[in-house]
């Protein structure tokens, strides 16, 4: 974290809070886009679920968490809620894509 700012009031620290905010929601925003991608490709309840896939990235973003000193508990939360819902969203995009077949 080599462009961590060192800020020199409780304001510069809230302008660099905002700041990051912002840029994790655009990411989240990114990653919905590439799920819904890849909800496109799936044919299969399991492959929606995607018990393995799952497993693999909350492995990756743990180690992840550790290499850049992010409190791993809290990484890991966040992940399993945001895992959670972009299911859920694939699971609601499948139903529909079944039905309509």
């Amino acid at each position: 974290m080599d462009s961590v700012f060192q800020c020199q009031d409780l304001e510069e620290v809230r302008e660099q809070i905002d700041r990051v905010d912002r840029a994790l929601v655009a990411l989240i925003a990114e990653r919905g886009i590439y799920v819904r991608q890849a909800a496109a490709f799936k044919r299969s309840r399991e492959e929606v679920e995607g018990g393995k896939r799952v497993d693999q990235v909350m492995r990756r973003v743990e180690r992840l968490a550790g290499e850049l000193g992010a409190d791993a508990a809290l990484t890991a939360a966040v992940y399993r809620a945001m895992i959670a819902h972009f299911v859920a969203d694939e699971m609601a995009a499948f139903r529909a894509r079944a039905a309509a077949d």
